[in-house]
């Protein structure tokens, strides 16, 4: 057996996402042909496991990871090991729950996979938005513990969209905007000129300005220290009596007490979010009891057909970069 295969044979990855390894698709093949040691845990996971993962198999050469608590700390025991962490391969775009500046100063390269779930999140974003307009939830729940409860909800159709974020995702959402005959405004400090002239996309000069038009604002931002948070009590109180918030980003973008406080007083119309703070999301929490708030378990990426998008990039990512190949995408740049 030559050097190469040997070497190949021993490699050992942490891999802890969930939808990866519940979901059937190519991506498992791919990864039992890479002959990688595969040690498999159910994340997200915090710190304390990650820590204790890593001292008792005496580290890792990757991470295959999802929402994982990779810190500082983290990452230095994983250095620190026998076997030292030479990537780490976010299974996602979302980079929040790495330190991705602690690793650029390593020069350890943290992978992604963008490109992959923009239809299936866009997808989700619109029916959390379907779900508060006309009051889902209320309606299913009472009708399944045996009561006819009927509320009067409303109508998407001429209503204005405030899209924050105008990627992959803020993008589809606004295509489907528009097939409900909405009007469309946002903001993104990259903001995508062309696509915005063909689909009528209004322009706001800041993201103030967008809370404050909008019926719907729908948030399509990373959590960063300048946007956490960016949902409170202070804004709340600038937007347009009834509307709908819809989060299918990160849960810190919102300050959940406030938001609650607002559903509660009718000040929101509903919060449809996918994400919350402090995944996963337990009880007694500020959303608990709260009909207008609609709540999915981080499912918004998973779909039969997105998984396997996303696993089969996020394999080949960390397959290629262990194999000494060049077909990986890599968040983080610096100088080798």
């Amino acid at each position: 057996m030559s050097e190469a295969k040997k070497t190949k044979m021993t490699t050992r990855i942490l891999l802890t996402t969930t939808s990866y390894q519940d979901t059937p698709g190519k991506h498992h093949g791919l990864l039992e042909a890479s002959g990688f040691e595969v040690v498999r845990a159910r994340g997200p996971l915090k710190k304390d496991k990650m820590l204790e993962l890593i001292k008792e198999h005496k580290g890792f050469d990757g991470f295959l990871n999802g929402d994982d608590e990779i810190d500082e700390e983290v990452l230095k025991a994983a250095q620190a090991a026998e076997r030292p962490i030479k990537v780490v391969a976010k299974y996602g775009i979302g980079l929040d729950s790495i330190d991705v500046p602690y690793c650029t100063s390593q020069k350890l390269p943290v992978l992604f996979t963008p490109g992959v779930n923009h239809t299936t999140v866009a997808e989700h974003a619109f029916g959390l938005m379907v779900a508060c307009a006309k009051h889902f939830w209320t309606h299913m729940n009472a009708v399944k513990t045996g009561k006819w409860k009927r509320c009067t909800g409303i109508e998407l159709a001429g209503k204005t969209l405030g899209i924050m974020g105008l990627g992959r995702i803020g993008r589809e959402v606004a295509l489907r905007a528009k097939a409900f005959g909405m009007n469309v405004i946002g903001f993104d400090l990259w903001w995508p000129e062309e696509f915005a002239k063909e689909h009528d996309i209004k322009r706001m000069d800041t993201g103030d300005e967008v809370v404050k038009a909008c019926d719907v604002l729908s948030l399509h931002m990373n959590l960063t220290d300048e946007s956490r948070e960016f949902i409170n009590k202070e804004r709340l109180a600038t937007m347009k009596d009834g509307s709908i918030i819809i989060n299918t980003a990160r849960g810190g973008l919102v300050n959940e007490a406030d938001v609650a406080d607002a559903c509660k007083t009718g000040k929101l119309y509903g919060y449809g979010t996918d994400v919350v703070n402090e995944e996963p999301m337990t009880s007694p929490h500020p959303y608990d009891n709260i009909d207008n708030i609609i709540i999915t378990p981080h499912v918004g990426s998973r779909t039969l057909e997105s998984v396997e998008r996303q696993a089969c990039r996020a394999t080949t990512n960390i397959v290629q970069f262990l194999s000494g190949g060049t077909d990986f995408i890599q968040a983080n740049k610096f100088e080798k």
